[in-house]
């Protein structure tokens, strides 16, 4: 979980089957069954969402791994199971049942894994620190990364940042959304999900907005912190280089792999 970062950084998008993508991402009559293998190919990472709604077979992540570039990486979303709950201590047996249900078959390719809570879910020291101790640093050998996507304004708290910062879990940053943005360095990785694509832009972003965000993730990459976003708690000081994952999603879906892709071009 504490692992160093390398600096580098991935950008994707949320899932690979979506119907409005046929003829606008994918070509037309790319076989449906080919999506992923095709999508990998233009992006360099992609958040899996449907962990989130139920448990996925072995097979599935080994097919997964299989259809993917060697250097593609997966984040996954764990399931609502966990975290949508009153007491979050009680999740032990349902994030066991997660970790150990194939989730290793991603192999080198499993990147963080997102936690994400109701947006009713109201900050609890004792309750999240409760939570927070059932993550394992790894599983089976394999390394594991950690970040929690908060949806209420009472984490935004120095108390909160302290928290994840004891237990180098990351805080996602949820930008542009009705949810809270956090800014807060928390551990060695950066996660970001840009959730404000709009419609009528070719790119889903202005260009100046998608520059911007490749300025922001060049700066998390080499260590930095960015200006012009604001903190809950002070800066890390010297943490040295960080990985980071960005996904465009959300907003105006239709134009999210035209944003990632943007970026990606940007960052290169």
């Amino acid at each position: 979980m504490n692992e160093k970062g390398s600096g580098i950084i991935r950008v994707g998008i949320g899932g690979w089957t979506y119907e409005p993508w046929r003829g606008s991402f994918y070509p037309e009559r790319h076989p449906r069954n080919r999506e992923l293998e095709y999508a990998s190919r233009q992006l360099t990472s992609i958040e899996i969402n449907s962990t989130y709604y139920g448990a996925q077979k072995p097979e599935g992540y080994a097919k997964w791994y299989e259809q993917t570039p060697d250097s593609f990486i997966f984040s996954v979303k764990a399931p609502r199971y966990a975290t949508h709950r009153k007491v979050l201590a009680g999740a032990e047996e349902t994030i066991g049942r997660f970790l150990t249900g194939g989730l290793t078959q991603l192999k080198h390719k499993l990147g963080p894994i997102n936690w994400q809570f109701m947006p009713g879910k109201v900050f609890d020291a004792d309750d999240f620190e409760a939570f927070l101790k059932l993550l394992p640093p790894s599983v089976n050998g394999l390394p594991l990364r950690h970040a929690v996507e908060v949806r209420h304004d009472s984490f935004r708290t120095p108390e909160f940042i302290a928290l994840a910062r004891q237990y180098g879990v990351a805080v996602v940053m949820g930008a542009d959304s009705k949810h809270p943005f956090i800014a807060d360095i928390t551990a060695p990785f950066v996660y970001v999900r840009l959730m404000g694509t709009q419609e009528g832009e070719p790119l889903g972003y202005p260009a100046a907005t998608l520059a911007l965000w490749a300025k922001r993730a060049k700066a998390w990459a080499k260590g930095a912190t960015p200006d012009g976003l604001a903190r809950l708690a002070p800066a890390l000081p010297g943490t040295g280089k960080r990985d980071v994952y960005l996904y465009v999603i959300s907003g105006n879906k239709v134009s999210n792999p035209r944003a990632a892709m943007s970026l990606i071009k940007r960052l290169s």
